[in-house]
């Protein structure tokens, strides 16, 4: 039996699907059901309600072989900590309690680093780590840097303006990943009952591009001149808080972009079990330019 978190998300879903293809048994933990689709309702155990309450993680847990884990984004929050460390130490209490075999997280890259001391979102999603593989249990972080996904939120700005921003150096080459090969570790790691105590698995994609480079295969793919525009710390905190988001989560998605700007995402080595498939030129055909185009 195998519990997953989050399983409407992005990965979430992608995680579900490939499990189910397999075969395996699937405990799903989803403040709503209905956002299921019906071949999932079907065939995985249902626990409602959110996996950051301690009653619904510890019923989810109970006689379960493994468990994905992803902490929701929640821009809202006070602080990294009440996002990942508070959010996740009821989980960590069910980990002990019923003796899991194994945990499979989603996180960051940048262990070991100075800079990961002071690096907002990924400093905590680190901390996260560390209080999962401290409850006993087997852990697995499948460390990733930014995700192609997220260029998704600026498809109007492309489609209507040719432009697309973000806070990293324009020149500055740095691994990405596609989400779907990142569900695709996370399948890897469940299914094998092989590895032990704490460790980390990275995602870099298949090649360091820049966001000059992003913006020519974008304008290629989309046959469209497509400019990139960097925006300072100070304006991309204001956007953010104009959305809602909290002054602490904005400043802690500022000192992220801050340390991938000084390398964060560089220090990992580009191994051959590091190395995922989709390229971004890929997934601007499958997922950018569809999105571009509705």
């Amino acid at each position: 039996m195998m519990v997953i978190t989050a399983p409407t998300s992005v990965i979430g879903r992608m995680l579900v699907d490939d499990l189910l293809d397999r075969g395996a048994s699937l405990r799903l933990v989803v403040r709503d059901a209905s956002r299921l689709g019906p071949r999932v309702r079907e065939r995985a155990e249902i626990v409602v309600g959110s996996h950051g309450d301690a009653g619904v993680i510890d019923r989810a847990c109970a006689g379960a072989d493994a468990v994905f884990w992803l902490a929701p984004a929640d821009p809202a929050a006070s602080g990294t900590e009440a996002a990942y460390l508070d959010f996740t130490r009821p989980a960590c209490t069910a980990f002990a309690r019923h003796g899991g075999d194994r945990v499979v997280g989603i996180s960051a890259l940048g262990r070991g680093t100075p800079l990961a001391k002071q690096a907002g979102l990924v400093t905590a999603s680190l901390a996260m780590d560390d209080l999962i593989a401290a409850s006993g249990v087997a852990y697995r972080a499948v460390v990733c840097p930014s995700f192609m996904h997220n260029l998704l939120n600026q498809a109007r700005a492309v489609r209507e303006r040719g432009v697309f921003s973000m806070m990293i150096d324009p020149d500055l080459k740095a691994p990405t990943v596609a989400t779907r090969d990142i569900a695709a570790t996370a399948a890897r790691l469940l299914l094998d009952e092989t590895w032990q105590g704490a460790g980390e698995v990275a995602c870099l994609g298949p090649e360091d591009l820049s966001p000059g480079g992003m913006a020519r295969i974008i304008s290629e793919v989309l046959g469209s001149r497509v400019e990139y525009r960097q925006v300072i710390g100070a304006a991309f905190k204001e956007r953010l808080t104009g959305f809602g988001t909290s002054e602490a989560m904005a400043q802690a998605m500022v000192d992220m972009f801050d340390a991938k700007n000084r390398g964060l995402d560089n220090a990992a080595p580009r191994t051959a079990e590091a190395t995922t498939p989709t390229t971004f030129r890929q997934w601007c055909e499958d997922v950018l330019k569809p999105a571009v185009r509705a």
